[in-house]
């Protein structure tokens, strides 16, 4: 923005380095390096004015705002262990009026920041004639949200704001950033590297879950107190599922990429060690997918060194497996016990089944569809419902035969978006898609607001696949 006002700043070395170094692979290590210091030792004020001053630099001396990607992927998952909300009520930061002063006032400035973003783009460059291809997919499903639970008791202007917010998750991000990023300057693998990045952010944060008090017990690990500030372990197995597929971009394009195939190996890892039993499971599908993607897509010595990367993998797991026995036991002791049990989730699934009998056009809205054996109390002031854990049973319950249609009106257009024409991008964005669509069959997260806004900006990336560069910096040239 400022390069508006003093167009020959961009001679400048120091500016010419600055904006090199947005648009560099350091960069996305800086935003995840501060989003996992963050959460890992409480950090979240102190790192939300970086994210705040770093995105005000990176917009003013940069023509787009490709620099504010990272952060707005990264910035809800900050929040440390000791503030979540849900299992801490009434002791977080959140309770603490100075706190909440200066986080409206930061996000105040980050929207002031991408509105006078978008003004000056519209004014910059002729803005893009045609419209997102799966704008109006978005448009009905989120018409759908809205209209849930219309012509029931239920229905209330709470019922339209939070569905409102679900459309803004889905699809804010999705249309800002079709129209203000240049993506003629974009590389293509900016967006596998932001999502291996969180990958390894994600894993760190992991790690840190296990440092939390009462984790390990006498009888092994309880997995009901792996948690982070902005999710449970089924929510941080959801994200590691969905970065899982971003090393294995760099495996089919990169020389030697078998190495990043290792990296899978340490996602999935990190997808087990969450204990989410939707995670581990859905997640163990999405590597494996990659895994034969990966085979199937390379040649020659690299497919060799891939299908010997495999064994070596398959090898350690065996003998892993077989020599610390015991202590995998002990790691995994509470989700041992839990075996097959359903959590409740098809009394659950009764109820949402029973809701949508009885409303069939429009369902009940969010906020009487059933979640884990309680209803909705419409004088409670939590904002976010209890929710189906089922992405199809949530529809069904919210929104009726009409929220359903929509979805299938939307899930159509994904599904011609990345498979028609398919890239190995485009590849990888459909795999995360996937990740997060098959966790989202036991839990909630489609109607979670953070992974939201990580799918609505994938499917942003992988619809402006063709404009990207190929090539764009040294750092993650193919060789």
């Amino acid at each position: 923005m400022l390069l508006c006002l003093f167009p020959k700043l961009k001679t400048s070395k120091a500016v010419s380095a600055l904006r090199e170094f947005f648009r560099s692979p350091f960069y996305l290590a800086l935003i995840v390096l501060l989003m996992a210091v963050s959460e890992i030792f409480g950090l979240e004020l102190v790192v939300l004015y970086l994210f705040v001053i770093l995105a005000a630099c990176a917009l003013m001396v940069t023509d787009d705002s490709l620099a504010t990607v990272p952060i707005a992927c990264c910035g809800y998952m900050t929040i440390s262990a000791p503030n979540n909300t849900a299992r801490y009520p009434g002791k977080t930061i959140f309770n603490d009026p100075h706190f909440n002063v200066q986080l409206i006032f930061l996000l105040a400035v980050g929207v002031a920041l991408l509105l006078t973003r978008l003004v000056l783009s519209i004014l910059q460059r002729k803005p893009q004639k045609r419209i997102p291809r799966l704008l109006s997919g978005f448009l009905w499903l989120g018409a759908a949200y809205l209209l849930g639970g219309l012509f029931t008791s239920y229905y209330s202007g709470r019922t339209m704001l939070f569905a409102f917010t679900q459309l803004a998750s889905l699809a804010a991000f999705y249309v800002y950033y079709y129209y203000t990023i240049d993506w003629s300057s974009v590389p293509k693998w900016y967006m596998p590297a932001l999502f291996m990045g969180i990958g390894f952010g994600i894993f760190a944060e992991i790690c840190g879950m296990y440092a939390l008090p009462g984790v390990f017990t006498a009888d092994g690990v309880d997995r009901t107190a792996l948690i982070t500030g902005w999710g449970v372990y089924n929510n941080v197995a959801c994200i590691m599922a969905m970065c899982l597929p971003a090393p294995f971009y760099f495996a089919v394009t990169r020389k030697n990429g078998f190495l990043y195939q290792f990296v899978g190996d340490l996602f999935l890892l990190g997808v087990l060690l969450t204990q989410s039993r939707g995670g581990m499971i859905f997640g163990i599908i999405v590597y494996l997918i990659c895994v034969i993607w990966t085979l199937c897509v390379t040649k020659g010595r690299e497919k060799y060194n891939h299908f010997v990367a495999v064994m070596i993998t398959l090898g350690a797991a065996m003998i892993a497996s077989s020599v610390f026995s015991r202590q995998i036991g002990k790691l995994f002791a509470s989700v041992i016990k839990m075996g097959m049990d359903s959590s409740n989730r098809i009394s659950i699934y009764r109820a949402c089944w029973k809701k949508f009998l009885q409303y069939p056009a429009f369902g009940v809205g969010f906020y009487q569809t059933p979640g884990f054996g309680f209803e909705y109390n419409m004088n409670h002031g939590a904002f976010i419902p209890p929710r189906a854990h089922n992405t199809v049973m949530q529809l069904l319950a919210t929104g009726g035969i009409v929220a359903l249609a929509a979805y299938a009106i939307h899930r159509w257009q994904t599904v011609k978006l990345l498979f028609g024409r398919p890239t190995k991008l485009k590849t990888f964005v459909a795999f995360s898609v996937l990740a997060l669509l098959l966790t989202s069959l036991l839990d909630c997260h489609f109607f979670n607001i953070g992974p939201g806004i990580l799918y609505g900006i994938l499917l942003c990336f992988a619809e402006n696949e063709r404009k990207q560069k190929k090539l764009c910096s040294r750092a993650m040239r193919p060789a």
